[in-house]
């Protein structure tokens, strides 16, 4: 009798082990789909501010204008992939580049309110991006330990819960000056 109660005891504290550890791994994985979501929202938003910021720049300089939009036309993608996000990172880099040297050459383009406004925009939607990158990495760390680490990692082969990889960090733009200071010099 006690056998069995002892038995009894020990699968209902495995089961409840199994349970929340299931529940712990459904948790990160939402909080990481939801963080790679919002790095594709604010994505799609920061090439809208820049696609205006473009817009600006054509009653200065057409040949500019025209060149920009092709670069935008094609690196924007939706709903990107890991390895597209970090794509696209670089690629607003370069837009942003060759419109501080428009504005650089048109002191109107720079003074102009909506383009400094703009400007404050994709300021904030890149920080929403790095916020958001922190989470999704930061989310992946936590599910990708307890994939691997025993014994919870029992319970996510049994699930079919696998490892994930991390966003990069582009060395390049980890080294590269910021939209503040390319605009505020």
């Amino acid at each position: 009798m006690t056998a069995a109660i002892i038995i009894i005891v020990l699968l209902v504290i495995v089961f409840f082990y199994i349970f929340t550890t299931q529940r712990s791994l459904v948790a990160l994985e939402e909080k990481m789909k939801n963080a790679y979501g919002q790095i594709n929202v604010q994505q799609k938003t920061r090439w809208d501010a820049v696609t205006n910021l473009v817009e600006m720049t054509k009653q200065y300089t057409v040949h500019e204008h025209d060149t920009l939009v092709e670069v935008i036309s094609q690196r924007r993608i939706d709903n990107a992939t890991p390895e597209q996000i970090a794509d696209q990172d670089n690629a607003i880099q370069t837009v942003l580049s060759r419109l501080n040297a428009v504005a650089e050459a048109y002191p109107d383009l720079k003074a102009n309110q909506m383009f400094i406004d703009t400007m404050a925009g994709i300021r904030q939607y890149e920080e929403n991006v790095r916020t958001s990158r922190m989470v999704y990495n930061d989310s992946v760390t936590k599910m990708n330990m307890m994939v691997r680490q025993w014994p919870s990692s029992i319970v996510a082969s049994m699930l079919h819960f696998t490892t994930h990889d991390l966003l990069p960090e582009d060395a390049a733009r980890a080294e590269a000056p910021s939209v503040s200071e390319i605009f505020n010099k």
